[in-house]
């Protein structure tokens, strides 16, 4: 049974939490329909950036989703500089994180930390491996 919310001062007798717009029917909330009072949020279906390496170089790209933080997860027995970097040109080009003009995304060790948030479409992430030594694994994902 569907039921109108009508102005004024329409109401619908339920046993259960519902809402509507006016002139429209009323729908219970549930788990597949929830209150629309905050955003909810879906996994992010971006790809995982995943690998393994004992030799520098350059690992990527990244697509992100736009909104969802970006993070990387560093492990293994290595020495040497990891930085995640930005391209917005398909990764011709590719710039530095920095925060109050400070580099940002840059790691001489192992780490597990979200590292930025992706707003531009076209966006993509790379990771720049400059090892000493040892094996790297990598993982950036949303």
């Amino acid at each position: 049974m569907v039921a109108e919310v009508e102005v004024p001062a329409g109401f619908v007798p339920q046993y259960a939490l519902a809402f509507g717009a006016v002139d429209a029917p009323a729908v219970s909330v549930h788990a597949g329909n929830p209150l629309p009072v905050r955003t909810v949020r879906q996994a992010a279906g971006s790809v995982p950036l995943i690998g393994s390496t004992s030799a520098s170089g350059t690992a990527g790209p990244f697509v992100p989703e736009l909104g969802t933080p970006i993070r990387v997860t560093l492990t293994g027995s290595w020495s040497g500089v990891v930085e995640l970097q930005r391209s917005i040109d398909g990764g011709a080009t590719r710039v530095p994180l920095t925060a109050g003009g400070e580099r940002w995304g840059r790691f001489t060790g192992n780490a597990n930390e979200a590292v930025t948030d992706e707003s531009e479409a076209g966006a993509t992430y790379h990771l720049a491996i400059a090892l000493q030594s040892g094996t790297l694994t990598y993982r950036v994902a949303q």
